[in-house]
């Protein structure tokens, strides 16, 4: 093997289960670039599954799981969206968008941009969710979801939970991986 051929990104056949073992859900299909960029040294070294699924299930444990193994969330190297309690939630990896953020922007404005400004931000090929975010994909869905929450009269921490199950397509763009 040669030194560039270190680095040549071969795409696994998926041969992953469909569902979680630990909660029954079914899993989303996630590049291996995802699962090797965010996973902690240790849990890296052990990785050996040649496809992976992204489960979003809040009260399971496993975020990766493949043929034969899993990665809870403790071998992550950051916290996960859809596993993490509502309150102060990172919503968009690539540009640092949180909760909280939203929360202020909708107080202060009576509105949000974000969803706007990601997608301009997207648009210019600025994105990078196949590595930043852990599921793998865009993070739009998330960002309507939680705006959607938070301007509800009746914005509840149980609005925000669901938040994170919602998901939205984006129109216009066709690689996933170049629009995030």
């Amino acid at each position: 093997m040669t030194v560039s051929d270190c680095c040549q990104v071969e795409t696994p056949r998926d041969t992953s289960p469909a569902r979680c073992a630990d909660c029954g859900q079914p899993g989303r299909t996630v590049d291996p670039i995802t699962v090797k960029a965010l996973l902690r040294p240790e849990a890296l070294a052990r990785l050996s599954a040649p496809a992976h699924r992204f489960c979003p299930t809040a009260s399971c444990p496993v975020v990766y799981f493949g043929e034969g193994e899993a990665f809870d969330r403790e071998e992550l190297a950051g916290p996960v969206f859809q596993k993490e309690p509502a309150g102060d939630r990172t919503v968009c990896y690539c540009f640092a968008i949180s909760e909280a953020d939203l929360r202020r922007e909708l107080a202060e404005t009576g509105g949000s941009t974000a969803a706007q400004r990601i997608t301009a931000h997207v648009k210019a090929g600025r994105c990078a969710c196949e590595i930043k975010n852990p599921q793998g994909s865009c993070c739009l869905g998330n960002v309507a979801a939680v705006v959607k929450a938070l301007a509800a009269p009746d914005a509840t921490a149980r609005g925000l939970e669901s938040a994170g199950a919602w998901t939205l397509e984006i129109t216009g763009i066709r690689d996933r991986r170049k629009c995030c």
